[in-house]
Order: structure tokens, then sequence, then C-alpha cells
């Protein structure tokens, strides 16, 4: 067995790891956090140094700028140019000074600094001078990378014109960047020592949990890791493995200690177990289990060995009718010396080796082989001797409670390799060569074939076409007429479901009805049949001197009586027909009133309150008739047509029918016997008082508008 791909090791590393991760995603958080605040606080101080270095200068150009203007007032009242250009000059000399203009009180410029004043008499044009001219006092702009500081040149309230100094802002600049380059120096120094904390915490941390690990791996995954590796192998079946020691006083040590006495009684369990698993508890012989494991094995050895075997699949015929009318307890002695012929048949046939095992139930299986002093004997026809001598002597009689009880069984063989190479195939074939036996009237054998096979297709193609015949309109009811006994008064019919398959023609309803029930699908075919029988008897008038409407008696499967959903079922077929209650009888079988008789006897309660009638079709059939009747209220029960067939040749078969007559009219239940095919049989029922009676002698089963016909 694989070890779990995330074991407990995996899990707490997969959790340390996680937990690291976590651990360092908040680091880097927190560090590009204090990064992203030291742009932000070197952002800020660059804005606040750039702002009081512009300010501070703003402040030294206007008061640069007001001497100047003080000292141009007398020049530029005289109109005195060395004097101005001197002053200017001067002016322009000045660190960061680009410019000087000195200009009238129109704008014309008057002096620039330079020696031949290239712009002297040209107007300022550009986008400040509108602002300067007018300006009243000092004006400070800056522009690109300039800062244009103007003043007024006043005589007292007189305006003599003006000057204006540019300023380069360049020198603000790199001192701005050279007081930046100290400030980020110093911030970049304390986010390197921040870093290595980090580090060197996440170092701690690792350090830390590869230690938790080790502690863990050596304190408690290592032992559970061997305790696992016991564990499997026990799962394994090998209880040899030694479960590690511990002297440990915590609770893995109690784990450790505890488990191995847990190993040492599993491992007697497992012993006492194994005996119990491989042996049927009832017989003693092989189980399915057993049987199954050594004849894998025993086809594994044989394969391209150029051997046969057999497998003999035996099944007791109608082992149920024991255990329903002598108990289960008599089932089981049935069993027991059924188990203890076959094995002292199977022991004592020469020339041959032979396994029985218990399959379950009344199945029993025998793997035959040639003994290794008969290897070349013909394996079929040890088989064939062997299923004789167990038909044979299954089918003497067995003493039970003081009463003899004969029984016979039905037997299948499949031969290896000739009818399967795989164990599977070859219990398979064996189960239908059972069935064919079973088919062909129990209590014999029968040898796998091709053909059985096809038998079982032809089943399968049954089933398949069987599916959506109603909707189809394949299937359809005929109605049986039934007749009053003392006047020959048509009463009532049973309907019977007919199929008429589009390529092989009208199919048997033994057949068919069959193969519903089995497959299931009766429980869709039922409704329907309820349905139309109450709509199409809905439309049916009384007969002369019938005395009321005649009744349609449907048909009820086991299945149908087990789903729960019949009444519902009978409820809204009424309801859809209109059809009086009373004129519905429906029939059930002994059988599937017998096999749940708690729930069928609450359902049948039920239906007679809601005013349908209840009749026990195919009465005398099943295994506990009378003590069963007692618990049962039923309206009406029908005798067997087997019991009404002989009933002028055998004179057992008659007292019978009148003795069933007599105490049905004892308990006040009607009384019908069908299978009505002779007027002598007619003549004797009439003379036995039975109530009822149907069959071919009295009517053939008809489609409905015939019946409607007769009922005219």
């Amino acid at each position: 067995m694989k070890r779990p791909a995330w074991g407990l090791q995996s899990k707490f590393i997969g959790a340390i790891a996680l937990m690291l991760a976590i651990v360092v995603l908040v680091m880097v958080l927190l560090w590009n956090r204090q990064q992203a605040s030291r742009h932000e606080v070197s952002e800020a101080t660059r804005e606040s140094m750039r702002v009081l270095l512009a300010d501070r200068m703003r402040q030294d150009g206007e008061a640069e700028v007001r001497q100047l203007a003080d000292a141009l007032a007398n020049p530029l009242y005289y109109f005195d140019l060395d004097a101005i250009g001197a002053r200017a000059r001067a002016a322009l000399r000045e660190s960061d000074v680009e410019y000087v203009l000195v200009y009238d009180t129109q704008g014309r410029i008057l002096h620039d600094g330079s020696g031949d004043i290239a712009a002297y008499g040209q107007p300022m044009s550009d986008a400040l001078a509108a602002d300067i001219i007018a300006a009243r006092g000092p004006h400070a702009r800056t522009l690109g990378q300039l800062l244009d500081v103007s003043s007024p040149v006043m005589i007292g309230d007189q305006r003599l014109g003006g000057v204006r100094i540019g300023y380069s802002l360049a020198g603000m600049a790199m001192a701005e960047n050279a007081a930046m380059g100290g400030l980020r120096a110093r911030i970049d120094a304390v986010g390197r020592r921040d870093l290595a904390w980090l580090l060197l915490l996440c170092a701690a941390l690792a350090t830390i949990a590869l230690a938790a690990v080790a502690l863990v791996q050596r304190l408690l995954v290592q032992p559970i890791r061997m305790l696992g590796d016991a564990a499997r192998a026990i799962e394994g079946g090998d209880f040899s493995t030694p479960v590690p020691e511990s002297a440990r006083n915590d609770e893995l040590g109690d784990l450790v200690r505890t488990f191995a006495r847990m190993r040492d009684s599993v491992a007697r369990h497992d012993r006492d177990i194994r005996r119990v698993a491989y042996s049927d508890a009832l017989t003693g012989l092989s189980n399915r289990l057993a049987f199954r494991e050594l004849l894998d094995k025993r086809l594994r050895e044989l394969q391209g060995a150029g051997r046969q075997l057999a497998l003999l699949f035996a099944d007791i015929d109608d082992f149920k009718r024991i255990n329903d009318t002598l108990g289960h307890e008599a089932g089981d002695e049935v069993l027991l010396q059924v188990a203890g012929r076959i094995e002292r048949i199977v022991g004592g046939h020469a020339g041959a080796e032979g396994c029985v095992a218990r399959f379950g139930g009344d199945e029993f299986v025998v793997l035959l082989e040639a003994g290794h002093d008969s290897a070349g004997t013909d394996v079929r026809a040890l088989a064939k001797r062997l299923a004789e001598a167990l038909v044979r002597e299954i089918g003497q009689p067995m003493l039970l409670h003081g009463r003899q009880v004969f029984l016979g069984v039905s037997i299948g063989v499949a031969l290896f390799p000739d009818d399967a190479e795989g164990a599977s195939m070859l219990m398979k074939n064996g189960d239908i060569a059972m069935y064919q036996a079973k088919v062909a009237g129990k209590n014999c054998h029968r040898f796998y074939s091709r053909s059985m096979d096809q038998a079982v297709e032809r089943r399968m193609r049954m089933e398949h076409d069987l599916r959506g015949a109603w909707e189809r309109g394949e299937l359809s009811l005929a109605y049986q007429p039934i007749y009053r006994t003392r006047d020959r008064v048509l009463v009532g019919a049973e309907a019977l479901l007919r199929w008429q398959h589009p390529e092989d023609g009208a199919v048997a309803p033994a057949v068919f009805i069959e193969v519903a029930e089995q497959s299931g699908m009766i429980e869709s075919i039922g409704p329907e049949v309820l349905r139309v029988a109450c709509r199409e008897a809905a439309q049916w008038r009384t007969p002369d001197g019938a005395g009321e409407p005649p009744f349609v008696a449907v048909n009820v499967s086991p299945r149908q009586l087990r789903s729960g959903d019949l009444l519902h079922q009978i409820q809204a077929a009424l309801l859809d027909s209109g059809l009086s209650p009373a004129r519905l009888h429906v029939e059930l079988t002994e059988t599937a009133v017998i096999s749940d008789e708690a729930h069928a006897t609450a359902l049948l309660a039920r239906l007679r309150e809601a005013g349908v009638r209840v009749w026990l079709d195919d009465f005398g059939t099943g295994y506990s008739s009378l003590s069963h009747l007692r618990r049962v209220q039923v309206d009406g029960l029908k005798i067997d047509r087997s019991f009404i067939t002989d009933l002028l040749r055998d004179p057992d078969d008659l007292a019978l029918t009148s003795a069933i007559v007599a105490m049905a009219h004892s308990m006040g239940i009607t009384v019908v016997a069908e299978g009505v095919e002779k007027q002598g049989q007619f003549e004797l029922l009439r003379d036995r008082d039975c109530d009822l009676v149907q069959g071919y002698w009295l009517g053939y089963p008809v489609s409905a508008d015939a019946f409607a016909r007769l009922l005219d």
C-alpha cells in the first residue's frame, strides 16, 4: 500500500513553510512600505526645500531689484545712460543673474547692461511684459528655469520706468540636489540597516522552523511512520512485522504499546476469522470465498498444462417448499443431509479428486479433477458419472421429524478449458447449465453448450423487445368469461395480457410475463393493465339474469404487491374510468401473499375497505394454504386448474376440490374453479356448489368488443 502523498511530516513542513512564507510576505510588504515611506519623505523634503529655496531666492531677488531701482532713480530721472549702464553691468555681474533690463514708462528698453545696448529702444514683448509695465510694485514670476523679478523706478509718486533682473534657477537646483543627495544617503543607510535586521529575523525564523521540523520528525513523525508501516503490513496480512518499542511515558508511548497489544490481538482474531470465513457455518464445507480462491489457484496452475477439470453446479429442487411447510430448522437439516451425501459421493468417486463447497442457500458446487493415478481419464466422463450418482443419491428419501421427504437436484456441468478459461466465466456457464437442467424438468444434469448461451440471448432479446411494447400497441387485453355455476349466467371476466410481437407473432403469456416480472417491467405494465381493464369494463352492460353489472378480475404481480403503490394505482384507475370499486376484483397468487404476509394483510384490508374485492389465485399450489387463509381476509379464491384437470379420473382431486369449496363457504368466501374444459367437470363442480367457473369449455379469452357482444 502506498504511503499517503501528504503525510503528517509533509503537512507539518507545509504548515511551517506556509507560516514562513506569510512572515516573509509580511516583511516584504513592510519593507516595501518603508521604502515607499522613505520615498515619500524624500519627495516631501525635496518639495519643501524647493519651496524654501524659491522663497529665499525670490526675497533676495526682490530686495536686490528694489535696491537697484532706488539706485537708478536719479540716473533715470536725468537720463544718464552711462550711470544706468554702470549700475546695470554691476548687477549683471552678480551670480545667477542672466539678464538686466532697464525700461522706461512705455516699456522700451533703455539699457541691458551690455556695451552696445543692442536692444535699446525696443519694447519688451515677452509674456510678462504687460504685467510688469502695469505693476505698481515689485513683481516676481517664474518662467521656466528663470525667476524674473521687476520693480518700478519711482521718484516720489512719479514713475520713471522700471528694472527687471532674470535669475537662473540652476544654482538653486544644484543646491537642492546637493542637499537631497546627502539626505538620500542617510535614508539609504537606515534602509540597509533595516534590511539587515529583517534578513536576520528571517534567518532566525527559518532556523527555528528547521529545528521544530527536526524535533517533530524525531519525537512524533518517525514513531508514527513506523506504526503506519506496521499497520500496512497488518492490513496485508503480515503480522510478523515488529512494532517499535518505546520507553516514553507520554501519550505517544502509550499509543505504541497499545498498538503492539492490538497487533497481537488482531493476529489471534485473524486466525480465528480465517478459519470461520472460509467455511460454511451450517455444513462445515468450504464457502463461496474459499472455493473461489481455490478455483482461481487451480486454473492458474492448469493454464497450458493440457489438463481438464469440471465444475458441477448443484441446486436442490423445490427447497423453498421445505422451509415453508416444515420450517427453517427442517430446511437446515435437509442441507446438512444433502451436504453429507454430496461429500460421501464425491469422496468415494473412483479415479477422481473433488472439492465440495456450499455457495449459499441450497446451492452446492463441486470442483472435479482426474486423480493422480488416472491422469489420462476423461474428465467429462467422470463428471457425468458423478452427476448421475448425485442425482440418484439425493433423490433417495430423507427422514425429517419422523416423516419421509423426497427431493431432487438439478446439476449443471461446465468444463475447463473447453467451456471457459477463466473462473468467472466457468462459474457463469455452470450456472447456465444448471438453469437448463431446471427447465428440462429438474432432478437431472446438463452439460454446458454454446446453444445455452443462445437461449440466454433469446431471453435478453425478449426483455429488450418487451420494453416499450405497450407504447407501440403490441400489448393488449383479452377477457375470459366467468360464469355463475348454478345457472350459467355470464357475471364477469378475467383480464388476460396478450403480446403480439411484430416478428415472432403471439408470445405465450407464461413466457413474457415471467420476463416482465423478473426484469421489473411489470411495475410499469401492471398499472396500464389496471387502467385499461377498468376503462373497458366500465362500458359493459348488465346481462339478463345476472342481477348486477359484470366484474373484471385483474391479476396483480408480487412485484406490484411489494411496491407499496398498488392502492394508489387502483384508486387512480377507478377514478379515471368511473368503474364502481365493487366491480373490480384483484387477483393475487398465494405465494405472493405468503412471502410478505404482514404487508399483504394490511394492503388487502385497505383494498377491501375501498370496496375492491380480493381473490386468491392458484389456490392449493402454495405450501400453507389453510393456515394463511385464516389470517389473510379475502373475498374469493380460485381453485388451481391442476386440480380441475383430473377431476373426472382422480378421486383425490375430487375430494380435495369438494373440501376446498366446503371450507371456503364455511368462511364466507366465494369459490371460482378455473380450467373447466369438459362438461363433466362443470357438472361435478355444480353439484359441489362451486360458485363460479371459467375455462375453454365455457368460453375462450376474447377482445373487449367481443366480450361486450357476449353480454348482449
